[in-house]
């Protein structure tokens, strides 16, 4: 028998991910020696001490509760480090009300539509954009507006732009600095008119700061807890995926406005029982000595960052050298401006090279493609070879 999906997952497009997943195994089955530049998945182990302290705590014999619910007993180590770490980099005071730790920030960011609209809601995301903005809309039933970031606008968004109808009837609005994909970044006086914007329309501001940490240059990426009054009109996301090399482990947290942030505990005491302790206090670990763990981290991207920039701009390519995230994002040669896709696609064919396209974040990442810098040095440097190499 063949189970008929529900409508909303009619609405959703095949997830950008598992598409690629999907093309990079039809490539292999056909013989070609795929290298995969298209998922942003670190390469790098979990830095030791990290790891030191989940085997310590999973294996603790005087811990009764190590392999229990995370959160029947959570570890408020975790959320007490979160708001050392805010107060050390950002200078922002958080209150125990104000956060909430979570199983990863994609996981939070597709409950917490579900914690704050209705059906038929409002919401507004970036185009181009990390898609589960558009997709935690979707599974709560809401609508979402794209706003276009533009490279003339340096990919900010332009919240005068967005139309009145649209801030009358919206209740939260997605931004992400630095940017997944574009890798652009914002500084304090754009948080400070997202904050406006947000008061001005009373529309939630939820702040997407996975790559935060990752930046190079001496740049150092704000925080839109910074702004006064932010804890009335946002939320930002912040998770060790990127920063600690902790894809895998599932460890994040939502911080910002109270309600929101008791709402969206609500969602999760519904649908999820927490990360395992022991993660829990590994990340604890990693927030308490995050300022010696990034540096290596950095270090390491910037290398490669510097040998795709220069090896694709000695090619032909005009790209500048981004100053935070984990991915160069350029546009497409000009023969294929009207299609990232058929550019990734015959990239795929002719040099075994995956990419990913601009298209695939939507509408406006069109004419674009982003390579991610998670992969070894070696294999970066001849997938970038190959793609020099090939006519295009």
């Amino acid at each position: 028998m063949e189970v008929p999906i529900s409508e909303r997952l009619k609405k959703l497009p095949p997830y950008l991910f598992a598409d690629l997943r999907r093309k990079i195994a039809e490539a292999k089955a056909k013989g070609v020696k795929v290298i995969s530049l298209g998922i942003g998945d670190p390469d790098q182990p979990t830095p030791d001490p990290i790891v030191a302290e989940l085997v310590r705590a999973v294996s603790d014999p005087g811990d009764p509760n190590r392999h229990r619910y995370g959160c029947d007993v959570p570890v408020p180590e975790f959320a007490q480090a979160v708001i050392s770490f805010y107060q050390r980099r950002y200078g922002v005071t958080l209150r125990d009300e104000q956060v909430v730790t979570t199983n990863g920030s994609k996981d939070a960011i597709a409950q917490f539509p579900m914690a704050i609209l209705n059906p038929g809601d409002l919401a507004i995301a970036p185009s181009p954009g990390y898609p589960t903005y558009n997709i935690g809309h979707v599974f709560a039933g809401a609508v979402t507006y794209y706003v276009p970031l533009l490279a003339s606008n340096r990919f900010l968004v332009d919240f005068d732009a967005i139309p009145e109808d649209v801030c009358r009837l919206a209740k939260l609005l997605w931004i992400n600095y630095p940017n997944n994909p574009t890798s652009a970044t914002a500084d304090l006086d754009f948080f400070r008119r997202a904050v406006e914007f947000g008061r001005k329309h009373n529309i939630l501001i939820a702040h997407d700061s996975a790559y935060s940490e990752n930046t190079y240059d001496g740049y150092k990426a704000p925080s839109i807890m910074q702004v006064e009054g932010a804890d009335d009109v946002a939320v930002e996301f912040f998770s060790l995926s990127k920063a600690f090399n902790m894809t895998g482990w599932r460890a994040a947290c939502v911080v910002g406005n109270a309600s929101a942030i008791k709402a969206l505990r609500s969602v999760k005491d519904n649908v999820d029982n927490g990360s395992l302790r022991a993660i829990q206090f590994a990340a604890t670990k990693a927030l308490n000595m995050a300022e010696q763990i990034f540096p290596a981290i950095n270090a390491v991207y910037q290398r490669r960052r510097d040998m795709v920039v220069e090896a694709l701009n000695a090619n032909g390519w005009r790209i500048e050298r981004p100053k935070a995230t984990i991915y160069v994002w350029a546009a497409v040669p000009e023969k294929y401006k009207g299609s990232s896709g058929t550019f990734a696609a015959e990239l795929l064919d002719k040099t075994g090279v995956v990419v990913t396209p601009g298209r695939g974040y939507g509408q406006y990442g069109e004419g674009f493609f982003r390579i991610s810098l998670t992969y070894p040095d070696d294999v970066l440097k001849e997938a970038i070879g190959r793609i020099t190499n090939m006519r295009l």
